[in-house]
């Protein structure tokens, strides 16, 4: 497995986990809009946003190179040395410990070469598969927001997990493995 940048021919696969209504139904955008064109424009301001720093977003690539899904460092604070945290994955790409590793690649990436002090994430609380893998990396539960996002007319509820430098390294210690 990689981490490379998202390219032109990427966008029907991503496109393939955009629309489908399974891996969907947690995102907090309305993926099923998402069009070839879109997905192109927003590869292009990745390539810029990586350029100024601003963000970061990542294909995972098989050994084939083949694109399985996408992962992200996004809303960069400089001054406060902190990311928002974001994944997704094609439906064959869940289940083969591909997530854990490409998070623990982007949380290395994050503290050992950008000098973050924080990486953060949000997610449904129905998100139980997701809030499974950020537990088991060493994501810290902060604390849940009622109704503060609206997905498709409905009110939901968000957690926030994060993760300090010193977890990091604390966890990264202990888990020789990694």
């Amino acid at each position: 497995m990689i981490l490379r940048c998202l390219r032109r021919e990427d966008i029907p696969k991503m496109l393939e986990w955009m629309h489908d209504p399974e891996i969907n139904r947690y995102f907090q955008f309305d993926a099923q809009q998402m069009t070839a064109e879109k997905v192109q424009a927003f590869i292009q301001k990745a390539g810029i946003q990586a350029k100024t720093k601003e963000c970061f977003h990542f294909a995972i690539a098989d050994e084939n190179n083949e694109y399985m899904g996408t992962i992200s460092l996004k809303y960069i604070d400089w001054d406060a040395k902190s990311a928002e945290y974001a994944i997704s994955l094609r439906k064959i790409a869940q289940g083969r410990q591909i997530a854990f590793w490409a998070t623990w690649e982007v949380l290395n990436y994050a503290f050992e070469v950008l000098l973050l002090q924080q990486v953060y994430l949000t997610v449904l609380p129905e998100n139980a598969k997701a809030i499974r893998l950020y537990e088991r990396i060493g994501f810290i539960y902060e604390g849940e927001s009622k109704e503060c996002i609206s997905i498709r007319g409905e009110y939901k509820n968000l957690r926030r997990y994060r993760m300090l430098l010193q977890e990091y390294l604390d966890y990264k210690k202990e888990s020789k493995k990694l």
